[in-house]
Order: structure tokens, then sequence, then C-alpha cells
């Protein structure tokens, strides 16, 4: 049975259920972009600060969040609350990101997948399979000029993207094995919404299913879908081994997350708090990428001690004839994404391409 995560005790003012309701007043003109979905504040209350995300909370990302909660409320001396809302239980997937445009909302770390619909096409660029050999090649494309310049995108749709956190390499489980990419065929298998992941998915011979995160352990029990690519974190801690009977060790595309604020509240905080809440997501920043790679190991190894998989190691022909395959999505994306920042990219030292 899979379990859920327990939301803080405070309650937020503005709940899911009329987040549907409030999104089109705010589309339409009918409140101010940082929506405050706290009652006024006096000078002695708190700085409420709602941060959510959409894995477990026993995953890097959980953990790291909150690891910054820890951090901020002690570096502001209680003039900040971080209240971590992961799982889903505040927002799934499509609603997030409109959430925190309009301040339902106030921090989210989102996969990059998701920031093209607010920061342009560009950001699918990390989704190109097999593009990054380890974490390190990952950091060597996003601490430089690379990454300021994606950061920088989104501010125009009032979002301010501070840090990007590591997570790992996907894996793809499914009903079948998946010993090779002829194994695909006919599959419905969920991904996250990218068009990069949709050509990566029709190379294989796929059906493309996207479903939000919370809806994916329902989706593979049912078998309204075959299978799903993620990391085995993410696996494991959504107990999608319980629907599933095997996992390939494939190592085929990197997940990974920025660290976004409504860019309205984050600029009208005081300096003060501001720059310790800085100080607060480097080392949480810091945190988060020490433990990923560990995070993602020790989470495999619990998937195959669980019995529930047959597990699945690529041998170096089988993977080489993974990279043949899916070559030509490389290709098809040069239609939506910008050659020089896939160059800038390689030119880090951070593609094996």
């Amino acid at each position: 049975m899979r379990s859920t995560s327990s939301s803080p005790d405070s309650t937020p003012a503005l709940t899911r259920r009329s987040f549907a309701c409030a999104l089109p007043l705010a589309v339409a003109g009918g409140w101010p972009l940082a929506y405050t979905t706290a009652q006024a504040q006096t000078a002695h209350d708190p700085i409420v600060i709602q941060f959510s995300h959409v894995v477990g909370a026993d995953t890097a990302k959980g953990k790291a969040a909150l690891k910054f909660k820890e951090l901020a409320e002690a570096r502001t001396a209680g003039r900040v609350r971080v209240e971590v809302y992961p799982d889903s239980t505040l927002y799934k997937d499509r609603e997030e990101l409109q959430a925190l445009q309009i301040g339902a909302v106030q921090m989210l770390a989102t996969s990059l997948s998701k920031l093209a619909t607010v920061g342009g096409s560009d950001f699918e660029v990390f989704d190109l399979p097999f593009l990054f050999k380890d974490h390190a090649a990952f950091r060597a494309a996003v601490d430089g000029p690379v990454g300021a310049s994606l950061l920088r995108r989104l501010e125009p749709s009032g979002l301010q993207g501070l840090a990007f956190w590591d997570n790992g390499f996907k894996v793809f489980t499914a009903n079948r094995p998946l010993l090779s990419p002829a194994d695909f065929r006919g599959s419905k298998i969920r991904i996250q919404s990218s068009r990069i992941l949709v050509s990566q998915m029709k190379a294989l011979g796929a059906d493309v299913s996207i479903h939000p995160m919370a809806n994916v352990y329902e989706a593979l029990r049912s078998g309204q879908l075959d299978g799903q690519e993620n990391v085995p974190t993410n696996i494991y801690s959504q107990h999608l081994h319980d629907v599933q009977s095997h996992l390939s060790v494939t190592r085929h595309g990197y997940l990974a997350y920025v660290v976004l604020v409504n860019r309205q509240f984050w600029d009208k905080l005081p300096a003060d708090i501001r720059e310790a809440l800085r100080l607060a997501l480097r080392e949480a920043t810091q945190y988060a990428n020490s433990i990923a790679e560990a995070e993602n190991q020790r989470a495999l190894e619990l998937l195959k001690a669980s019995g529930r998989l047959t597990v699945h190691e690529p041998t170096a022909p089988e993977l080489a004839l993974w990279r043949t395959t899916l070559a030509p999505v490389y290709r098809q994306a040069s239609a939506w994404i910008d050659p020089t920042m896939l160059a800038a990219i390689r030119a880090s030292g951070g593609s094996t391409r």
C-alpha cells in the first residue's frame, strides 16, 4: 500500500481545491501576481514560506527541503517559518508552477523539464539521452554561464531561480523485461511533459503517457500504464516496485531540479532576511548535491532486496545499442533546442557527446 507523507500542522489558506477556482481570477488580473495566502501579518509574525514538492520526504530533494527549513529558521532566528509539503500534498506536477506564479505557494524545487513552459524550450536540453556521464558532468554544465543564463530566463514569468539541485540518473521499470530497446514496442510508458522525452519514447517504439507523479502508482497498478522512467529514490519512495516486475539500470537520462521562489515575494523580503535565506539555501544545495548519488544507490539496493523486481544491469554492448537507438533524438531536438545551448554544455566538459 502506498503511503503518503503528512503535511505540517498548519493548513495553507489556498488549498489545491480553491486553487482551481483562484487561478482564472489571477490570470484575468483579479489578483496581484504575488497573491498572499496568509492573513495580514503583524510586525511580530514570522514570514511563512510554503515549500511544495511532488516527491517523498525520504529522497535527496525531500531531505534537502527539510535541511533548508532547518537552516533558514536558524539563520533568521525564527523570523522565517518554512512549511515543507512533500509528495504532492499541496500541488501536483501541473499545478505547482502556476501556484508559484500567483503566489499561492512561495517556493518549489521542480524538475528542469517543467520549466520549458515558463523559461523556454532550452530547459529541455537536459532531457537528452546519455548527455551526462556522471554528477560532476551535470554540475560542470549548470554551475557556470549555462546555468546562470537559464535562471535569468525565468524572471519574465515572475519566478526567481535560486539553485540547481542534483538528483541522478533515471532507470526504466515495466511489467515485462526491458533487456533492449526493442522490448519497449507497444508499451505505454509514463514520462514527464517534454518533447524530448516524447521523441525518446517514440525512438524506442513505445506509446507515451504523461501523468502527475501522484497518479503514477495507481495507473501502473490498474494497468493503465505498462512502465515508467525515474530515479531509484523516487521509484522506491513512491512504492512503484510494488506494481512493477522489472527494472533496467540504463542510466539513460539525468533528473535534476531548480529551486524557485515567487519573484515578487522574494523582492519584497527585507534585505537581511533575503541574504540569510540565500546562505541557508547555499548550504542546503551543497547538502542536496552531496547525498544525491548515495541516496539513489541506496534506493537501488533496497529495490533489489525487496524481491519484487528483477533488476537488469545492461552490459557495455547492450548500452551501446541503447545509445545508437536514441541517437536520432538529438537531431529531432535541434528543431527547438538552440544549438548554442547544447554547444555550451559540451564546451563545459559536461557532455558525453
